[in-house]
């Protein structure tokens, strides 16, 4: 049997409607599920059946002897066992179609290796105010999220270990904590003194650690308008080729080119950047999301190497929340 992969983008692009729900994870990657066989034949199709045992309306019919009705008796056990090899080896053929036809993490004791996927809880998109429009909506002029920024952090996976230092007070984080993330004292007071020009409002986050090592870290910075929050990430933060201020423990850092166009969000414009080999104590990805008047930054550092798919799964489902 030959195993079936997926790409994060089709692990992770399933929009979220306001309102609504919708699984993510290893197993909301998933593509849907194959549409069952059409059934064979119809109620059309199924022959009438004489029985034998009513005897001939025709004029002039003869009784028929003994044993005659004998061999009818044997003809009829035939036909029934005839009948039932028939319905046993249709639904043989069924079940073997449906297995032969469902993944193998579908079948017990065929579940695949996982390709690091995280599983994610159900999420939902906040419900907007009566008469809102979404963020990106052709209508909203300004791009402004009229939903609650602190509903709009993408939750912990499932097993992960929330970093309580994010929760900040009553979900709004200090703008010291969300600077702490870079590198040298310079950067952090240049960075902190552009958040102040152009009027941030407020941050929400949230952190967590996974049971492999991998830390994650997300930040959502509101402003009054998208040309403000567009302004603040290119040039302000942002720049093709890399970040104009480095994280903590990612000195040397470029565009990650690896990074899966086809995971693109529409509206949402995406920076992503990988660390340069040869990595310090952790490998440190990050990505830079503007999405209406939001500025979001992830990072993820794992000891050794952070992998790329649970970053890009990540970054994907953020950027469909905010969009």
């Amino acid at each position: 049997m030959t195993e079936r992969t997926s790409s994060v983008e089709d692990a992770a692009a399933t929009p979220v409607e306001d309102g609504t729900t919708a699984p993510v994870g290893a197993q909301a990657a998933l593509p849907p599920a194959p549409e069952a066989p059409a059934a064979v034949g119809g109620p059309e199709a199924v022959p009438a059946v004489v029985d034998p045992e009513v005897p001939s309306t025709a004029v002039g019919a003869e009784v028929p002897p003994a044993r005659m009705r004998k061999d009818r008796r044997v003809l009829r056990a035939v036909l029934r066992w005839t009948a039932a090899t028939v319905v046993f080896a249709a639904v043989g053929t069924s079940v073997a179609y449906g297995i032969t036809r469902m993944d193998r993490t579908d079948v017990p004791g065929l579940a695949t290796e996982s390709d690091g996927r995280w599983d994610y809880p159900t999420i939902t998109r906040p419900p907007l105010p009566s008469g809102s429009p979404r963020p990106l909506a052709e209508s909203n002029k300004t791009g402004t999220h009229y939903a609650d920024l602190r509903r709009l952090v993408l939750p912990a996976p499932k097993g992960a270990h929330v970093d309580t230092a994010l929760r900040g007070t009553d979900g709004w984080l200090a703008t010291k904590t969300f600077l702490a993330e870079y590198a040298t004292r310079d950067d952090r007071e240049t960075v902190g003194q552009q958040l102040t020009d152009n009027g941030l409002r407020h941050i929400a986050a949230r952190g967590w650690t996974t049971p492999d090592g991998t830390h994650t870290r997300i930040y959502l910075l509101q402003f009054d308008s998208v040309v403000v929050a567009d302004e603040v990430n290119s040039p302000g933060l942002t720049s093709y080729n890399m970040p104009n201020y480095a994280v903590r423990g990612a000195e040397r850092t470029m565009a990650d080119d690896r990074f899966p166009d086809r995971a693109a969000v529409d509206g949402v414009v995406r920076h992503a950047y990988d660390e340069i080999k040869p990595y310090g104590a952790e490998q440190v990805r990050q990505a830079y999301l503007s999405a209406g008047d939001t500025l979001a930054l992830i990072v993820q550092s794992r000891k050794g190497a952070a992998q790329a798919v649970p970053f890009q799964q990540t970054v994907v489902l953020q950027s469909q929340l905010l969009g």
